[in-house]
């Protein structure tokens, strides 16, 4: 269906990117763009790919399912992009999925969790970020840290909190943990209090919470007015623990957060010099500290995504899809391969990106060793 599309213009590969600009997550989605532009810019500096200029063709998929599959189809069938990168929630993907199925583009997916992603048997999808099982291991190798006993859940009712809470339920039962209670919210909630205070009823010592930043914050402050008296640990590294502490203030103090970049240590990540050096740029931009456990993701998926183009010869889809089996590209998240994942010929690419948990201590972000 694409072998009627141009190139475009000959001077510039364009590269679509889904993200919510707008809605519940833009925090996060706009996080994730201005590291895409970082990396961009930095590419296109150093002389482009294949000669030619890399240009993001940016689409605002607004926190909406619908909207994200409307995005995907005008980025391919009107803006003419042969590879797209999104679309951040799981959700948003997944909405997203047929369409560049249809197309026969791939899509980097820079952020979402849900294991469904890549296991639907959709051989044009590339994740560079963990899935939910993958989370769930990163917490099983740090259980005697934290010496859980009885788990509850309180998780965001979309595919990202499903998969969190499944998974992590199946590691703590084979590792002799009680699950307790699963509390749902909704995406655009405010007032978690009832489900907080089930919670705090149980005989639970930890609750685990999945959910994007905006809405934790609301949750850690609403956990500290109830006063829940449990150890908290939320998941999916879209949490921002800067802006916890910024926004929820004392709230946030002692919460745990499973990350996938750590730039408070730039020397503990898999390739120091690349974190410090992103780290700069992005402070050069004057961005805020907070979203650099976000914007990571954004840097990573262009970087990757050029790694291909570059080493296909070629910026067509299928020379793209072929490329992104091969590659090797020392990321933020650690170095970026792709393993096999899904039904037997219709595998998604997976990488294992690095996983770190880290402590709100006083309004300081504390690796947890």
């Amino acid at each position: 269906m694409l072998g009627a599309i141009a190139s475009g213009h000959a001077s510039e590969i364009a590269i679509g990117v889904s993200m919510p600009l707008t809605g519940p997550f833009a925090a996060s989605g706009n996080y994730v763009l201005n590291g895409a532009r970082i990396a961009a810019d930095e590419i296109n500096a150093d002389g482009g790919v294949l000669g030619q200029k890399l240009k993001l063709v940016v689409e605002d998929n607004k926190s909406n399912p619908t909207e994200s599959a409307s995005v995907a189809e005008k980025l391919i069938s009107r803006d003419n992009v042969h590879v797209v990168m999104g679309a951040w929630g799981s959700t948003l993907t997944l909405a997203a999925l047929p369409v560049v199925m249809q197309y026969k583009v791939p899509m980097l997916v820079e952020t979402s969790g849900a294991n469904k992603i890549t296991e639907s048997g959709n051989p044009y999808i590339f994740r560079i970020a963990a899935p939910a099982y993958l989370e769930a291991e990163g917490l099983k190798r740090k259980l005697d840290t934290f010496k859980i006993r009885k788990a509850d859940f309180l998780i965001i009712n979309n595919d990202w909190g499903r998969s969190t809470a499944a998974d992590f339920s199946k590691m703590f039962k084979e590792n002799g943990i009680q699950v307790g209670l699963t509390e749902i919210m909704d995406q655009a909630a405010q007032d978690m209090s009832a489900q907080i205070a089930k919670i705090k009823s149980s005989d639970s010592d930890t609750l685990i919470v999945t959910t994007a930043v905006e809405q934790l914050t609301l949750v850690l402050k609403q956990v500290k007015a109830l006063n829940l008296g449990k150890q908290v640990i939320t998941t999916g590294g879209s949490q921002s623990p800067d802006q916890l502490v910024e926004h929820a203030g004392a709230a946030a103090d002692g919460s745990v957060h499973l990350v996938f970049f750590s730039p408070w240590t730039p020397d503990r990540t898999a390739h120091p010099e690349k974190a410090k050096a992103f780290i700069d740029a992005w402070a050069r931009r004057g961005f805020a500290p907070a979203g650099l456990t976000e914007s990571f993701r954004g840097y990573d998926g262009i970087q990757v995504i050029a790694a291909a183009i570059r080493k296909a010869g070629s910026d067509e889809p299928e020379a793209i899809r072929q490329a992104l089996w091969n590659v090797s590209v020392p990321g933020l998240n650690g170095t970026v391969t792709f393993n096999k994942a899904g039904p037997a010929g219709k595998e998604s690419g997976q990488s294992i990106p690095q996983i770190y948990f880290v402590k709100v201590d006083g309004g300081k972000i504390k690796l947890v060793e």
